[in-house]
């Protein structure tokens, strides 16, 4: 037994905490050949660590940071077309009530607050106002930093075209209370604000039912945007090919476990009074596996993310979703 435990390969995955990735977290869904310690950590702390450290062996990551990193040769990380978040992000996009936005249109020519320009949430809302609402991505200001702390900084070196007009923030304000004050239009935020948090009618969302813009997003699309990867250092992956399959097949294994605990009606697992009804209403519209892993169901998704990637000056050359993935994750033994 002592034999066996010790030639376990040991490796560190640091990432959220999230209902389909706790039995890896909890152990009672095991990679072969692996013992993972699950760090869970804050996103922000997760990307900030892997992009400028690359201090854990697997970590979740950024879309967006990790199309960014092939950019390198070789490139420090692969990785696995498993999506530990998914966001419909229409509710990210918050203005200030006298900036002269009643529609999403209205963005045109005004000056947008967003944390970091490549952060995966504002690709995907930069690339959809362009397609949709008629607001190319640089018809617009743009204003990087802390969104609730002064001296956030791009994670991730960015090279952008010269057409676009982007500038920091002083170093001793924040993107909250700028908007707050009318001094910046609008914001392109992962996070809610605490303005908004707080009630502070001066700050309202641009799409005032969230839900509905979604809802005619999918119905157009078929696109539920994907956020997050699963990346694997590279140096780990040159040593030992296997981690890839190994840890894709335990943590769709876990996203099985729960999809089954999610719809377990005994008892309530999250503080959601209509949660049943809302998970057979999500199932109605995206489809039994609604989250789902690979690549085939999502090329979709993964296509429109890179050509806005692309477009919006964050990638020197259109990628093809296979060639973010690790070819061992992408195919698998039939009998």
């Amino acid at each position: 037994m002592t034999t066996s435990l010790m030639s376990r390969l040991h490796l560190t995955f640091a990432c959220g905490d999230y209902d389909r990735t706790r039995a890896v977290e909890e152990g009672t869904v095991r990679p072969d050949g692996i013992d993972l310690t699950y760090l869970r950590l804050p996103v922000e702390e997760t990307f900030f660590r892997m992009m400028r450290h690359q201090e854990f062996e697997v970590a979740e990551l950024s879309l967006s940071s990790y199309v960014l990193s092939l950019r390198a040769e070789p490139a420090p990380f692969v990785a696995l077309p498993v999506y530990t978040s998914r966001m419909f992000r229409h509710g990210a996009l918050y203005c200030h009530a006298d900036a002269g936005i009643s529609s999403p249109e209205d963005l045109r020519g005004k000056r947008i607050g967003t944390p970091e320009y490549q952060l995966t949430a504002c690709v995907w809302m930069r690339g959809i106002l362009a397609d949709r609402h008629g607001v190319p991505f640089d018809s617009v200001s743009y204003f990087t930093g802390g969104q609730e702390t002064p001296g956030r900084i791009e994670k991730a070196g960015v090279e952008l075209p010269d057409s676009l007009r982007i500038s920091p923030i002083p170093e001793d304000r924040t993107l909250a209370e700028m908007l707050a004050e009318g001094e910046i239009d609008a914001l392109c935020t992962p996070r809610v604000p605490s303005p908004f948090a707080a009630g502070d009618p001066r700050v309202r969302r641009v799409f005032p039912d969230v839900v509905a813009a979604e809802k005619d997003y999918y119905a157009d699309t078929g696109i539920f945007p994907v956020m997050h990867v699963v990346a694997i250092r590279r140096d780990v992956y040159d040593r030992h090919p296997w981690v890839a399959q190994s840890l894709y097949k335990a943590l769709l294994e876990a996203k099985e476990a729960a999809y089954r605990n999610l719809y377990d009606t005994s008892a309530l697992r999250f503080m959601l009074p209509w949660l049943t009804p809302q998970l057979e209403e999500a199932r109605a519209w995206l489809g039994k596996d609604y989250w789902s892993y690979g690549l085939e169901s999502n090329r979709a998704a993964l296509e429109t993310f890179l050509r806005y990637h692309h477009e919006q000056g964050l990638s020197e050359r259109l990628w093809r979703p296979e060639e973010l993935f690790a070819p061992e994750s992408l195919e698998s033994a039939v009998i």
